[in-house]
């Protein structure tokens, strides 16, 4: 039996695999410039990461009254812009992606994850958020980029502060 696989079937699934990475890349950078969302935050790089004409939406009835949607890049910057003031509205905010699905279908991807969101405002009060990422990539200007971001609270909470001084409970030697 031969094993050897078509040079064209090569190219189709390397450039799949390419083209997962580079959606992931786009997800991981945008969720590092969150967790640092506050006034030294490059908001020209964040805004990069959307397509022009761009979709940036709260899903269900928790998000959608909370964060509402917003059409174009200009819109999702604006957005954003909202939160880069100082003092930063967050004083601690840390994502968790986990349920990692990248599918590509010809010339668009579409990706889902599970998110895990701590936070702690620069009021002092701290918040556990879990969420469904849907989002849509396409390429523009040779970019994979997000078309269509939505996010979906599957459950939110206020909690106590994230980070303590107390020692930690290790076996001592």
């Amino acid at each position: 039996m031969n094993a050897t696989i078509p040079r064209a079937d090569l190219e189709r699934r390397l450039r799949r695999f390419e083209i997962e990475a580079s959606a992931r890349a786009c997800m991981n950078r945008y969720m590092v410039l969150c967790d640092a969302l506050d006034a030294r935050t490059p908001l020209l790089e964040l805004a990069g990461l959307f397509t022009l004409d761009a979709v940036w939406e709260g899903k269900g009835a928790k998000y959608a009254h909370s964060f509402g949607g917003y059409r174009g890049r200009e819109a999702i910057t604006a957005m954003f812009a909202g939160y880069m003031k100082t003092p930063a509205h967050f004083a601690l905010n840390v994502h968790f992606l986990t349920s990692e699905l990248i599918e590509v279908q010809d010339d668009t991807v579409f990706g889902s994850w599970v998110m895990l969101q701590t936070s702690t405002f620069a009021s002092g009060a701290s918040h556990l958020n879990a969420a469904r990422l849907n989002v849509r990539f396409a390429e523009e200007d040779g970019q994979w980029r997000m078309a269509h971001f939505q996010t979906e609270n599957l459950f939110s909470r206020p909690v106590e502060a994230w980070n303590s001084d107390a020692e930690l409970p290790v076996p001592r030697q």
